[in-house]
């Protein structure tokens, strides 16, 4: 194989702290290579600084792009067309290196690179929501100057690829995560890449409709003979898709070559949860007979939620499990209070009163509302403020500066931080944190409204083994010193069997089972297993 991008000595440091140490990797043209390594490790960083973007302040070292060019219209193309025509207008390509550390960002040849460097971000659909899938993938084709009157036929085309052709007039936003995830590709594929950067892209899907984005994603690698880098929590798609893998810890490569190697050094991190306990009181939230139905354009009249009846009980941990679509995260908005259920009973107590959320008024639903706290996986800090300020600013109250540094240090220790990286991130921006590091950050934010029932809607979905065990024992703790009422929105069954009480598994917007987690488990059948445990 020819070397595409040689990544040699590479160091980043941001504010006295080194983010990556002297890293040194050769990528192949058209191989796959998997990243792995904790929340923090770096991962994301390269994978930013591979696509071409230069975010912190001190850097040093070299990340090359070894690639054919065209002189005459700076189109680009993998180093082993060296010497063929350009497809765009039949000059001979030249050999060219590029490195994106030194190279000036309006250089022409950076930027011809950069244009086909494809990107899927975890957490982040970035569609057009309330246009079709189709528009959304015409849209793409515009952005990048492609015949307006061929753009349909070659936007059918790409959906075609992706496996969505059934899903091709559906409103993007109404699609599910796997759903948009695929569209995100087509999108992508829309500049004909030569690279493609996948960072945790199905880190909070299930495992089935996870395996339909992997497949789509090394289809389009073998399709367009992409080189394809990917990181991912879950180390078994590293293991099934990788042809090699590195492991980053603390900004440095510790292992690399074989995943299956690395995947097994990777997993001898992982720690246990240990024993908690817990004292478990009366009913806090009484649901009856709620539904919720609303009216699709594409899908007709849809019961997200069919009249379903459960409780939950003071400083209980309660899942709602089930696959993509089943109705757990309509059920926990209810319970939020965000959506209104359209029929049916959902009573919460504050104090000695019973408060029904589907009555609204400020001494009704909104005084219960301020008790519960929802993070949804699709949570978002503000990005131009600090950690200190995102924590503080949330409360909606003007804190002293020690008593909110105080309160926040405390908070995050409770969302899983040791107190000397809570300390350290209290001045970092968002975008200077892991993926992992923010959610947990986003977590705090609820933790610090001292609610007394908090719902978690798939809280470990874009994070590695290690810091699942590292939340799963926080979570524990907040009860176990709190007294907190956890509702936990989830398909990955191992996390809820190591945190959850009891758990109500959903199908089709009903709950089909409900009591001890492993009573649970055993009523799964077959297909819903396979989906719902992560690889």
């Amino acid at each position: 194989m020819t070397a595409l991008i040689d990544i040699k000595n590479l160091n980043m440091e941001f504010q006295g702290t080194k983010v990556l140490k002297n890293i040194n990797l050769t990528i192949e043209e058209g191989e796959c290579i998997g990243i792995l390594g904790r929340s923090g490790s770096g991962k994301t960083v390269l994978m930013h600084l591979l696509r071409g973007i230069k975010e912190h302040e001190t850097s040093s070292g070299e990340v090359i792009y070894h690639v054919a060019y065209c002189e005459n219209c700076a189109y680009v193309e993998p180093p082993s067309k060296v010497g063929k025509p350009c497809p765009k207008c039949e000059t001979e390509l030249t050999p060219m290196d590029a490195d994106f550390v030194s190279l000036d960002k309006y250089s022409p040849l950076r930027r011809s690179i950069a244009n086909r460097i494809a990107i899927m971000l975890q957490r982040t659909f970035a569609l057009y929501g309330d246009e079709r899938v189709i528009t959304n993938v015409i849209n793409a084709l515009i952005e990048i100057n492609y015949p307006a009157t061929e753009a349909v036929d070659a936007a059918a085309d790409l959906i075609d690829q992706v496996n969505l052709s059934h899903r091709m007039m559906h409103v993007a936003r109404e699609l599910s995560g796997g759903e948009k995830q695929r569209v995100v590709l087509a999108r992508q594929l829309a500049k004909a890449p030569m690279v493609l950067l996948a960072d945790e892209p199905t880190g909070t899907l299930d495992r089935r409709t996870a395996e339909a984005v992997h497949e789509s994603i090394m289809h389009a690698k073998d399709e367009y003979g992409m080189t394809l880098a990917i990181t991912s929590h879950w180390s078994g798609v590293v293991e099934e898709l990788a042809d090699r893998a590195i492991l980053l810890e603390e900004g440095e490569i510790v292992e690399q070559g074989d995943p299956k190697k690395v995947v097994e050094r990777f997993m001898s991190m992982v720690g246990t949860v240990g024993s908690y306990t817990a004292e478990i009181g009366e009913p806090i939230i009484k649901v009856k007979d709620m539904k919720k139905t609303y009216i699709s354009v594409d899908r007709g009249v849809v019961r997200a939620v069919d009249n379903i009846s459960f409780e939950v009980h003071e400083g209980e941990i309660f899942g709602l499990v089930g696959v993509s679509g089943a109705g757990k995260t309509t059920a926990s908005k209810i319970l939020n209070g965000s959506v209104n259920a359209t029929s049916g009973d959902v009573e919460v107590r504050i104090g000695d009163d019973w408060i029904d959320l589907t009555e609204r008024g400020a001494e009704l639903a909104g005084r219960a509302v301020k008790h519960i706290g929802l993070l949804h996986q699709e949570y978002s800090l503000y990005p131009h403020r600090n950690v200190l300020d995102n924590l503080t600013e949330s409360i909606g109250l003007e804190l002293p500066g020690e008593l909110g540094e105080r309160k926040s240090i405390l908070v995050l220790k409770t969302a899983g931080f040791t107190e000397e990286r809570a300390r350290e991130v209290l001045e970092k921006m968002p975008d200077e944190l892991s993926t992992g590091e923010a959610h947990r950050v986003a977590m705090a934010q609820v933790l610090i409204k001292e609610p007394r029932i908090i719902i978690l809607d798939e809280p470990t979905g874009t994070m590695d083994p290690v810091t699942r065990v590292d939340v799963t024992k926080s979570i524990l703790e907040a009860r176990e010193e709190l007294g907190e009422t956890f509702i936990i929105v989830s398909h990955d069954m191992d996390f809820v069997d190591d945190v959850c009480d009891r758990a109500a598994l959903m199908r089709n917007g009903k709950i089909v089972n409900i009591g001890d987690v492993k009573a649970v488990v055993a009523e799964l059948d077959a297909g819903e297993r396979d989906e719902m445990y992560n690889p």
